[in-house]
Formats: C-alpha cells, sequence, structure tokens
C-alpha cells in the first residue's frame, strides 16, 4: 500500500512538472516567436518546420501509447516469465524501412529550404554585424544599395533596414563566437572570429522585430539583444540623412558641460562623428587601447535608438515603449524617428548604467584578474562618476539624435 502511494505521489509530482514546462512554453504575442513569421525567410523555416513538428508529434504520441498499452498489457501479476523467442523479421524490416521513409521525407524539404535560405546573389543592402561581448555593431558601407549611402552610417543594437528589401549581413565577432538570431525574420547564424558570415533578411512590415545572441560568449550571454527595425522606403530615407547629418554643438549650458564631461571620461572608448575639443581639434575614440573587444558602440546618434547597453535596457520609458512597439505599421515610422524626448526618456536605466556599468551588466571589468587581456576590461568599465557629471551627460546625451 504504502508503495502504491509513492508511486501515485511521484506520478502526480511528475505530471505537475510536465505541465508546468508545457505552460512555460506558451506565450501570447512572444516578441521572439519563432513560429510568428514575418518575413519571406522566416515564413519559409515556418513552412519546413510545422509538417515536421506534426510528423514527430504524430509519432511520439503513437509510440508512448504502444509504450503504455504493452506496460499495462504485460504488467508482472506473478505469472511465469514467458518463453523468449527471438526477434520477428518481418517486424523488425518494416521498423527500420519506415523510420528511414520519414527522415527521407524530412531530409530533402530540409536541404532545399537551407539552400535557399543561404542564397545572397538576390540581396538589394548590405549590413556589417559584428559581435563582441556583449552588444553587437551595425556598420552600412558606402554602396549603391539601400537607396545609396554615400558615406558610412554605424550604429549598435539596433539594424534599421527598410521593408521589402532583401538586406545582406555580413557577420563576424571580435572576441568569442557569438550568434545572430531574429526568430521572426530569419534564422541563427553564428558570428565567428575571423571569419565573416552571410544571412539574408528581410522583413514585410514597418516594425521593431527583436533578437538575442544565441550562443554562450560569456558572463553576459543573456544581455546581448538586438533588434531590427524595419521602415517604409520614404522613412528609411529620412533615417539614413538624419545619421549623415553634421554635429551640431549642445544649445544648453548642461549639456555643453555634459560634452565636456563626455570627452573627460567617456570619449576614450565611444566615438561621436564630428565632437571637437576646446582646440578645435577631432576628438577620436581609440577603444583598442581600453577594452579587450577593441570596440565601443558609436553614440554619435544614440536617442535615434530605442535601446542602449546590447539593448539589454530601453531608452523609452514603460509606456511608450509599448506605444511603439505596438503602432500600427503605417503610424511607427513617424513614431520611431521622433526618437528618444525628454518626456519621454528612461533617465532611471541610464541614470544607473553611467553611475555603475558593471553592477547593472556583469563584464569582468577586473583587468587584474584578466592576464589573458593585457590589462584591457571587458565592456564598460567604473568610471566614478559624480552626481552632478551624470546629470551633464544626461542632458547632452539626450540632444545626441
Amino acid at each position: 500500500m504504502a508503495q502504491s502511494t509513492r508511486r501515485f505521489r511521484s506520478a502526480r509530482i511528475g505530471a505537475v512538472a510536465a505541465l508546468g514546462l508545457l505552460v512555460a512554453g506558451c506565450a501570447k504575442n512572444a516578441p521572439q516567436d519563432t513560429f510568428a513569421p514575418e518575413g519571406p525567410n522566416a515564413q519559409k523555416i515556418d513552412d519546413l518546420q510545422r509538417p515536421v513538428f506534426y510528423i514527430a508529434g504524430i509519432v511520439l504520441v503513437i509510440v508512448l501509447s504502444v509504450v503504455a498499452f504493452v506496460t499495462w498489457r504485460f504488467r508482472d501479476r506473478g505469472q511465469p516469465v514467458p518463453e523468449q523467442t527471438h526477434g520477428n523479421p518481418k517486424l523488425e524490416i518494416a521498423l527500420t524501412i519506415l523510420p528511414a521513409l520519414i527522415l527521407a521525407g524530412v531530409a530533402i524539404p530540409s536541404v532545399a529550404t537551407l539552400m535557399d535560405l543561404n542564397e545572397t546573389a538576390d540581396t538589394e543592402c548590405i549590413v556589417n554585424v559584428t559581435g563582441q561581448q556583449w552588444w553587437w555593431e551595425m556598420d552600412y558601407p558606402v554602396q549603391d544599395g539601400c537607396g545609396g549611402i554615400e558615406s558610412p552610417i554605424i550604429t549598435s543594437g539596433q539594424m534599421v533596414i527598410p521593408t521589402g528589401t532583401k538586406v545582406l549581413i555580413r557577420g563576424t565577432s571580435r572576441d568569442v563566437i557569438h550568434s545572430f538570431w531574429i526568430p521572426k525574420l530569419n534564422g541563427k547564424r553564428d558570428m565567428v572570429p575571423g571569419r565573416v558570415h552571410t544571412l539574408r533578411m528581410e522583413a514585410d512590415e514597418p516594425g521593431i522585430y527583436a533578437g538575442q545572441c544565441a550562443e554562450f560568449c560569456g558572463l553576459s550571454h543573456a544581455n546581448m539583444r538586438m533588434e531590427v527595425v524595419a521602415l517604409d522606403a520614404d522613412d528609411f530615407e529620412a533615417w539614413k540623412a538624419n545619421q549623415l547629418e553634421d554635429y551640431e554643438s549642445p544649445t544648453s549650458e548642461q549639456a555643453l558641460a555634459g560634452e565636456q564631461a563626455f570627452i573627460t571620461n567617456c570619449a576614450r572608448c565611444h566615438q561621436i562623428d564630428g565632437l571637437t575639443d576646446s582646440n578645435g581639434d577631432p576628438v577620436i575614440a581609440r577603444p583598442d587601447l581600453q577594452v579587450y573587444s577593441g570596440a565601443a558602440p558609436n553614440l554619435t546618434n544614440l536617442m535615434t535608438r530605442n535601446t542602449f547597453a546590447g539593448a539589454t535596457w530601453d531608452l523609452l520609458t514603460p509606456s511608450q515603449r509599448e506605444v511603439v512597439w505596438e503602432a500600427d505599421p503605417d503610424e511607427f515610422g513617424d513614431l520611431y524617428l521622433a526618437g528618444v524626448t525628454d518626456e519621454f526618456f528612461n533617465e532611471v536605466d541610464m541614470r544607473e548604467w553611467l553611475r555603475n556599468a558593471p553592477v547593472k551588466k556583469p563584464m569582468y571589468t577586473d583587468a587584474e584578474s584578466l592576464e589573458e587581456t593585457d590589462g584591457l576590461v571587458r565592456g564598460m568599465p567604473y568610471l566614478a562618476l559624480s552626481e552632478d557629471q551624470i546629470d551633464d551627460l544626461l542632458a547632452y546625451l539626450l540632444e545626441r539624435k
């Protein structure tokens, strides 16, 4: 009796655990739902994976049903052990051929889809993507594609693309292996140091498509996110023009003080195009002398983006973020191009970041414990900024758009 009670309790715990696992995998309007394709490449993946999952589900039900029936039908009732015989050749042959046919039926469309997804000759726009611990850099080289780009554009966290355009992503890494993944637009693609891997990306409608580094890359791997922002042709042209505008000096006294605070504390790593010092000389960042990856995000137009610190936190307040993310395609472009304003600026997270970045996002910034880095830090170090300096920097950064 006690043994039956223990078995029943174990079965109940197992059932509750299985139900919990099933519920945990369910979500409504999940931003990284691979079963909700919003581009032709992701649609090809969905067209392939759904039949495969259906077939696998049918096989699972059949196998579990047979196992359950045999376990119940031939359970031990104290009867003698049945006479042991050799296998049934016909059954064994059938159970060998049937799985082989199923696998062949899956393999043929899988190979065809992979070959189609690897096609890049039809792309119309080029974006170079580089992963490093723990953020993504997007570099638009001079090209005829993307409607024509006359000067390089460098941004981070968010890659902006025109809708209905096949974009060629050329990806690599500066330190360890990363994996670029925007589930609603295409599958994963590893970014490997010393190599360039390509991926085709295309979005059907304007909007923001969330992604995540899909290869464990260190302590803050879970904090290495990215987003693709799709704009219609006119809005994309407006975005490009804004990115290439000349630098404008701060307009307020506090922002001017923030500019000097930026030059003193931040410009060693972070580039702002057009920024000059008191002598009128260009301020050129040298992150290769400061950080292990050799690069830091370009902050020229920081407030045109919605995120910072590897897209881990939003620059917009939660309520305004929801407005932008849930906007209709016809309204999205205007909302995104408005950038971050004083009214909707997420000052709390940005202030915490400037106050102590390593606490907010672990980065192994203790250079002394990392001999292989030759004194270079991983990620953004602790800068020991005063609250007044942070106030000035916030005023300055708010004008970077």
